[in-house]
């Protein structure tokens, strides 16, 4: 059966979207733009292309003035009085079909003009709602514009409101006797924040300190004109010695960023037209902590947050770049990721590198100074850079044995490095295998086990292990028979007091003698432990078959105790077995606390109960 076609006749109409303006500018104030305050540099970066425009269409007219010229010249002029704020500059200007098309058609830019499509990479924005966030700040946008491209062109006056209407009209070419563009705004009331001459003034430093065109400011006052960018980038300036050169950039860094680099990287990618500096934080900051960056583009700022340029484990510097080919997001406030940026990340991350390296090989002062407060960042390069860990590892600073020290002078005391699993593992054991005479490295700290274990790597004289318990005791000298002979009924007492958490009790010598007790237990033998208990507790279920299939051997922890400590001595004589199983208990539980590690309910019991039964006792025995 077919259907017929009921709509081979039908009359088909064409409708066009409907757009709310006004919702549209709710939009972009509270999802695209971070602040109403870009206004100010969507018109700066409207009035920049139209300069770069210009520049194409006419070379000689439009040849970039330097910094610091005078307000007439070939530029951008701003100016705000608080109660106006009007945007002005020299550049290729609009027709008035230019108008109707570029300023009342949302979402079309003059710059995807099929004219200048080819000169797309010289403008800065790349999307045609720029003017729209004016009304984040007024409820009229006011329009004088010529263009250049005619040279008997006329002026053109374009007034949009905040309803979405617009009005336009033509005016004899003497209305503006320059081609150009001027954006007048009448703020509202509640924009006073962003509006004021003083903040549009610091507005426009913020935004546009590093354009090429000259940007002047003008407060309405009758006072000169005061140049928004006066100067070149910092490292684009001519300086009489390089040491020179270093301390102008190490002041730039901390205007911009608050504080004192301990040194600043230059960056320079001619590829992508880019040039900065980084600046080396003088103090550590959290692992994994992204900064965020300073990144111009085309001297506009584009972002103080562009934590996306440089790779994660660069977390010991902040940039402040200029660049060319970087492509902005929508919003004109963050970076595209897309190949070119993959590639600059990649390329700043070898700059970054070749730092170390010439600090490393010209400048141990400097890398003292960095590794020590950045020892963490540098860890984490070396796990996954082969040329900085050989050429940093003997410098970087570990935990061990003989204090902080680096790999290096422990290298040449130890030629077995032994190195613990976790923090708590270590700090049970170090003050004994000290004494012991074992080198012992704290493992427990983000890449240290794993870089220690690289250590043979750099130097091969030197072998790395694991610490065991099996590696400890063995180091522990052994009491002689008749000692252990009497105090076998004493740890018979403690096995039995102590068997519920797995615990075994020796007797042993070691140093230092002011240690009464060793509690020897892995992190992996309490995990294994609390497997086997569950898997007995889950017997017959099918959880508990799962965990019976698993099941090995579960390692017992040990309570070392020490014989040539005097409370020890004392204890393994004690005749009242009640006493002596108290006394167990309470060198468990002190041996515990040693430990450092998190106590488990049964401990944290057993610890309260063995103090009062021991206080109990001593008071009885005094009354």
């Amino acid at each position: 059966m077919t259907l017929p076609d009921t709509t081979a006749n039908a009359a088909v109409a064409d409708h066009t979207f409907q757009v709310d303006l006004r919702g549209l500018v709710d939009l972009l104030s509270h999802h695209l733009y971070s602040s109403p305050r870009v206004y100010l540099r969507e018109l700066l970066q409207n009035a920049v292309d139209a300069l770069t425009a210009r520049r194409g269409l006419e070379p000689a007219a439009a040849s970039d003035a330097p910094a610091g010229a005078p307000s007439d010249a070939f530029g951008i002029r701003l100016y705000a009085d608080g109660s106006v704020v009007r945007v002005e500059d020299d550049g290729v200007g609009l027709t008035a079909d230019d108008v109707h098309a570029f300023l009342a058609t949302i979402g079309r830019s003059s710059k995807r003009a099929e004219r200048i499509a080819e000169q797309r990479a010289d403008f800065i924005g790349q999307f045609g709602i720029g003017l729209l966030s004016c009304f984040l700040v007024a409820d009229e946008i006011h329009v004088m514009t010529r263009s250049a491209r005619t040279p008997d062109a006329p002026t053109v006056e374009w007034r949009g409101r905040g309803d979405g209407s617009y009005t336009v009209r033509t005016l004899p070419a003497a209305a503006r006797p320059r081609p150009g563009t001027t954006v007048t705004l009448t703020p509202r009331a509640d924009a006073d924040e962003w509006t004021r001459p003083a903040q549009v003034h610091a507005l426009a430093r913020h935004f546009g300190s590093l354009l090429r065109h000259p940007v002047t400011f003008d407060d309405g006052t009758g006072g000169p004109a005061a140049s928004v960018n006066p100067d070149p980038a910092p490292w684009a300036r001519t300086y009489p010695t390089p040491g020179t050169r270093a301390r102008a950039l190490a002041a730039y860094g901390e205007e911009v960023f608050g504080f004192t680099p301990l040194d600043t990287i230059d960056l320079d990618l001619p590829a992508v037209g880019l040039k900065g500096i980084a600046c080396v934080l003088p103090e550590a900051v959290p692992a994994g902590r992204r900064l965020g960056h300073r990144v111009h583009v085309k001297g506009m700022l584009l972002s103080e947050q562009a934590a996306e340029i440089l790779p994660e484990w660069a977390f010991f510097v902040r940039c402040v770049v200029d660049a060319e080919s970087l492509r902005p997001t929508a919003s004109r406030e963050s970076l595209y990721e897309d190949d070119t940026l993959a590639a600059v990340r990649d390329t700043l991350a070898e700059r970054l590198r070749a730092w170390i390296a010439r600090a490393a090989a010209s400048d141990p002062d400097l890398l003292s100074r960095f590794l020590q407060a950045h020892h963490l960042a540098v860890k984490s390069l070396a796990v996954h850079d082969d040329e900085i860990l050989r050429m940093l590892l003997p410098w970087l600073p570990f935990e061990t044995t003989d204090g902080h020290t680096t790999l290096d002078g422990f290298a040449r005391t130890h030629r077995t490095v032994l190195v613990t699993s976790s923090v708590e593992e270590f700090r049970q054991v170090a003050a004994i295998a000290s004494a012991a005479g074992l080198g012992v490295v704290n493992g427990g700290y983000t890449y240290d086990r794993e870089l220690v274990h690289r250590l043979p790597e750099i130097r091969p004289e030197v072998s790395v292990a694991d610490l065991d318990p099996a590696t400890l005791t063995a180091h522990l000298d052994p009491v002689d028979r008749e000692t252990e002979l009497a105090a076998a009924a004493y740890l018979a007492l403690a096995r039995d007091a102590l068997a519920v958490f797995d615990c075994d009790v020796a007797l042993r010598t070691f140093q230092p003698a002011s240690a009464p007790a060793l509690l020897v237990d892995s992190r992996d033998a309490r995990h294994e432990r609390t497997r086997s208990q569950l898997a007995r507790e889950q017997e017959g279920g099918l959880w508990g078959d799962i965990l019976g299939a698993l099941r090995q051997e579960a390692p017992r922890a040990q309570l070392i105790l020490n014989q040539l400590n005097p409370l020890v001595r004392t204890a393994i004589a004690i005749d009242a077995p009640e006493l002596a199983r108290t006394s167990a208990e309470a060198l468990y539980g002190q041996a515990a606390l040693l430990s450092r590690r998190p106590l488990r309910p049964a401990e944290s019991s057993l610890i309260n109960r063995s103090f009062l039964d021991l206080l109990a006792h001593a008071l009885r025995k005094d009354i």
